[in-house]
């Protein structure tokens, strides 16, 4: 009996190993499996920049030299560009963290071997003022850091939109192995029409722009129980994050790398391993 549909993948015909130096970009999926990663002790860098959602605010991210103009809203300087956990009390401490985070970007790009970049979705939030100043494209924030909605115009990208910004970065580090993800959580807080109308946007563009690993459909076809997601039904669980962490192996490593895993992943957890008890000895 048939219980499940198989996501099929066939494996790539080129692989990921301990040779290679891996920058990882995007919404929080890619934190999941830069984790899954770091556990295993691949070179990997993972956001730089803090966890970015667009397909636009992550491709200005790759790009990025100098520190951008920074804003003040409730006791924190931002950058518009970064996570929220960029932010500091001090203008001088924000540019600091976001020079600090640029460089990082820039040297795992520059070293990279292996580019893999997870879109989230395809909504996005201009800020206004750069649309009052008819510039040729109105700044797209990566993180709206709670500014009053005033601020922003929430609009929807296009394929064509996504596909012209990646085109030239794709061109530009030619010499690199790139791979692009669509994230299987939903931003429920669009809707969830206009949901899936984003992932079909997301999806539409990667397809124009090189290998995909179908992360979205593993999730929404072999993982489709709620038991495969956390509490608040949208992220995957532990076990979902595992099998995906799973699937991905299978298809970009060789069987020399996953036994290598396997051996370095046990090391991982003999090195983090934090004792039940912690005996005392010697005198007082």
């Amino acid at each position: 009996m048939k219980l499940q549909t198989i996501v099929d993948i066939k494996p790539s015909e080129w692989k990921i190993g301990y040779e290679d130096k891996i920058l990882m970009i995007g919404s929080c999926f890619s934190d999941e499996i830069g984790e899954q990663m770091a556990q295993r002790y691949l070179h990997v860098t993972c956001n730089p920049f803090g966890t970015l959602y667009n397909p636009l605010s992550i491709a200005q991210a790759l790009q990025m030299t100098q520190v951008p103009e920074l804003v003040e809203h409730e006791g924190l300087w931002h950058s518009m560009a970064h996570h929220g956990s960029f932010s500091r009390a001090t203008k001088e401490e924000t540019e600091q963290a976001v020079r600090d985070s640029i460089e990082t970007m820039q040297k795992a790009l520059q070293e990279a071997t292996v580019v893999i970049v997870t879109f989230g979705t395809a909504w996005v939030y201009e800020l206004v003022e750069s649309r009052k100043k008819k510039v040729e494209r109105p700044y797209i924030v990566g993180n709206c850091h709670k500014l009053p909605e005033n601020v922003f115009m929430r609009r929807r990208l296009t394929v064509e939109e996504i596909v012209a910004a990646w085109k030239p970065i794709l061109e530009k580090y030619s010499n690199k192995k790139w791979l692009f993800t669509v994230s299987p959580i939903r931003h429920i807080k669009d809707g969830l029409h206009e949901n899936q109308i984003s992932k079909a946007t997301l999806l539409l563009a990667v397809d124009q722009l090189g290998d995909y690993f179908p992360s979205y459909e593993i999730m929404l076809d072999e993982l489709r129980d709620y038991r495969f997601y956390a509490d608040d039904l949208v992220h995957p669980s532990s076990m979902a994050v595992n099998y995906i962490w799973e699937r991905f192996v299978d298809t970009f490593c060789t069987p020399q790398t996953k036994n290598e895993l396997v051996l370095q992943h046990k090391r991982w957890k003999h090195e983090h391993h934090i004792p039940l008890h912690q005996f005392r000895t010697g005198a007082d």
